[in-house]
């Protein structure tokens, strides 16, 4: 499935992997998030943290008229607060979709789905 955004010229699509890819690069530019985790840890069989391009096992995206809601889950640094954390993410993703894609995202829900202790 596809965002469909019309324009006077007519229609552009954006593949939801583009989608997962901006804002799964978004999520982790933010301070106190180790990376992104699988939405479904055991049909992914995935326990790690997912790299860039794996971003979209991470991310859910779901449209309804000319907007999205877009689920994103995370891994938080140890130490950080995690509802400051979520603002920051939810800022920046709903900010790269618009500046990038031209989508406005109706909700950014996040999900921590772990905490990662460094170990030193």
């Amino acid at each position: 499935m596809a965002v469909k955004i019309k324009t006077k010229f007519g229609t552009v699509d954006i593949d939801n992997d583009v989608i997962a890819n901006v804002v799964g690069g978004s999520a982790t530019e933010n301070f106190g998030v180790v990376g992104m985790a699988s939405r479904n840890q055991l049909r992914d069989n995935v326990n790690d943290i997912l790299k860039r391009e794996n971003y979209f096992k991470g991310v859910e995206v779901k449209q309804n008229e000319n907007q999205i809601t877009v689920d994103v889950y995370i891994i938080v640094s140890y130490g950080n607060k995690i509802s400051e954390v979520s603002k920051n993410v939810q800022n920046k993703v709903k900010y790269n979709l618009q500046s990038m894609l031209g989508v406005t995202a109706n909700e950014v829900n996040v999900i921590v789905q772990g905490v990662q202790v460094e170990n030193d």
